[in-house]
């Protein structure tokens, strides 16, 4: 299945039982997308989805270190997410844990991948969840919309970027 956005499209595919894989490509080179994705700076102008704001960016960019962060919606809503950094190869994967803190207990781990061809880079996110019902939550819950805005909204700070080099 495939979630369209206003910029690109997310594929997202149920690859095992326990599994989530969702694909998106970028108009910017890999360098540039995976430093999207690995400072507060950079994270704080994108993460979430449309409308909402990101007041909380922590992020202990290393393996073993750990991140959180706080989306807020426009009527003052909030959700936090957390995790820890397993593995960091840059620029070609990210591996940390995902829990949103609304459900805590629930964790998946989710590998990004980053490939660039011609200039234009690949992301590719698979989560694996402990059980089928957690995936199966993660996807009732609203998150292929979610993290299809939330790349939207990466692509349109990426070609900003891009635009003003």
């Amino acid at each position: 299945m495939a979630v369209r956005g206003n910029t690109g499209s997310l594929a997202v595919t149920l690859p095992s039982d326990r599994e989530i894989l969702m694909t998106r490509v970028f108009d910017a080179p890999r360098e540039l997308v995976f430093e999207a994705h690995t400072t507060p700076e950079h994270v704080r102008r994108w993460w979430g989805k449309h409308g909402t704001t990101l007041p909380v960016c922590e992020m202990d960019f290393r393996p073993g270190g750990a991140y959180r962060f706080v989306q807020r919606e426009p009527g003052g809503a909030e959700h936090g997410f957390r995790g820890e950094y397993r593995d960091i190869v840059p620029p070609e994967r990210l591996v940390y844990t995902f829990e949103y803190e609304g459900l805590p207990g629930h964790i998946a781990v989710e590998t990004l991948t980053f490939e660039e061809t011609d200039g234009k880079t690949t992301i590719t996110s698979r989560m694996i969840f402990d059980t089928t019902s957690e995936r199966d939550g993660a996807l009732t819950s609203g998150m292929e919309n979610g993290a299809a805005q939330t790349m939207d909204r990466l692509a349109a700070y990426l070609e900003l970027i891009v635009r003003g080099k």
